[in-house]
């Protein structure tokens, strides 16, 4: 076992962390640590040496200079924790984004008190720290920017939540790892662009020819192509000793156009056609044209609009995923 696994362990058993926590996640007094800050540690230096100096030359003066010192140090440490304990984490809804890009994970902080907080850092791991200040009985929406660099649903490890508030002498922090903390990246569009293929005849997806539907009439045959379904064959041409061929239906619909994953070169790996095809779904929309799209394990009827184009490129970022949904 290696030691960054023993080290995750540890710490999962020493911050009470899981993944997916039941939102809203509260730190609670058992979650939230504190230590002294680089400069909390020269203070209390400072402190001990002011001390012992009194010590040896007997000063009054000097013994009140020391413990309202102290006194000051101690009472960081309450203000400090008080400023992180009871806060509520959510996760909210991201806007999905494209491979490359820079994710927004968005994340509701809740303060149930009527003290305000201020000077809450939150940070994830690979993102620069945003701070925020959470009034009294309110909550605020932070956005963490983390890199999406591959496809699918970007998960962030944990929120890290601390604060230095109010005289930055103790740092307190805390972990929490709310439910549907998640980003969904679509695959990167392919550049430069390639030309949209040719529009097919409502009778044909992807290239291949369409089962029999109620009210489609028979349009004739076509030579028979990988994917093509036992049904779609014409096995009486077959049987009189022809070639493999397929039935071809059409529906009174007008042409439309079909993106399939078939159809296209085979020199291209599984993510060069995922980049392709999202780039074509792109360019389908932004032209107001209907368009399908077939992968294969899964075909989208052709259609249009923004809830259209969102659907194939939640298929196209989570193809050959396993368990993603």
């Amino acid at each position: 076992m290696s030691a960054a696994t023993l080290r995750a362990r540890f710490e999962r058993w020493l911050f009470r962390l899981s993944k997916d926590e039941a939102a809203p996640v509260r730190l609670n007094y058992r979650r939230v640590f504190v230590l002294p800050t680089r400069s909390g540690l020269f203070w209390a230096v400072g402190v001990l040496v002011m001390l012992v100096g009194a010590i040896n030359y007997n000063l009054g003066a000097a013994y009140i200079f020391v413990f309202l010192l102290a006194g000051v140090g101690n009472a960081a440490i309450l203000h400090t924790f008080r400023n992180l304990v009871d806060l509520e984490v959510s996760a909210l809804y991201n806007e999905p984004v494209f491979a490359g890009q820079l994710a927004q994970v968005r994340v509701s902080l809740h303060n149930p008190r009527k003290d305000a907080r201020h000077g809450i850092r939150l940070s994830l791991e690979g993102s620069q720290a945003v701070a925020a200040d959470v009034p009294g009985g309110e909550s605020c929406t932070v956005s963490l920017p983390v890199p999406a660099r591959q496809r699918g649903w970007l998960v962030p490890n944990r929120i890290t939540l601390e604060t230095h508030f109010p005289i930055g002498l103790i740092r307190a922090w805390s972990y929490a790892h709310p439910r549907n903390l998640r980003v969904l990246v679509y695959p990167q569009p392919e550049q430069p662009p390639q030309a949209l293929p040719a529009e097919q005849p409502a009778g044909e997806a992807g290239g291949h020819a369409r089962s029999a539907r109620a009210g489609d009439d028979f349009a004739g045959l076509r030579p028979w192509r990988r994917g093509d379904t036992p049904r779609q064959m014409a096995w009486k041409a077959v049987a009189r000793g022809s070639n493999p061929v397929s039935k071809l239906f059409e529906s009174s619909g007008t042409a439309r156009l079909w993106l399939s994953w078939a159809e296209l070169p085979g020199r291209l790996d599984t993510e060069a056609r995922l980049s392709r095809l999202t780039r074509w779904c792109l360019d389908a929309h932004a032209s107001g044209r209907e368009f399908g799209l077939t992968l294969p394990d899964l075909e989208i009827e052709a259609g249009s609009g923004a809830q259209h184009l969102e659907h194939c490129l939640r298929a196209l970022a989570l193809h050959g995923l396993e368990g993603e949904a």
